[in-house]
């Protein structure tokens, strides 16, 4: 596995909240995305979330990072604080990823189907049986261009 990353999620302050983290941990914000920098599509997003985060990131250590989204659109309703927390893992490759996810999503169940998607050559979201949730990526050859 290449990495491991807590994944927060945010009810329209992940900006705030990440000043914040800023200011206690340090460093400096890397890959700070509103929806709308993923082009005129802007993955589907109403008009009114376009500027919120999509992703943002603050480096706690060479290796981990802290990351973190807005939710939006019917998530953003249905939104309960305390159930915000992802862990995100990184795979080495798409074999790896496909294993993973089938492995953690086995008696649980999916949130999104492990897919290509703009930023990486699979992704997907599921819950396990004891209620975590996890964000499975492969990279891959993907590479993400700002518009």
């Amino acid at each position: 596995m290449q990495s491991v990353h807590p994944y927060l999620n945010f009810k329209g302050n992940a900006e705030k909240a990440f000043e914040f983290y800023r200011e206690v941990f340090g460093g400096e914000l890397l890959g700070l995305l509103r929806f709308r920098d993923f082009g005129e599509n802007a993955m589907g997003v109403d008009e009114a979330d376009l500027d919120k985060i999509a992703h943002i990131a603050l480096p706690l250590s060479p290796d981990t990072n802290l990351m973190a989204s807005d939710v939006v659109g019917s998530e953003a309703e249905a939104f309960i604080e305390g159930t915000n927390t992802y862990i995100y893992l990184e795979a080495d490759t798409a074999e790896e990823a496909e294993r993973l996810f089938t492995g953690l999503s086995t008696g649980g169940h999916t949130e999104m189907p492990l897919a290509e998607t703009e930023w990486a050559e699979l992704y997907g979201i599921c819950v396990d049986p004891f209620g975590v949730q996890w964000m499975i990526s492969f990279t891959g050859d993907v590479e993400f261009q700002l518009e």
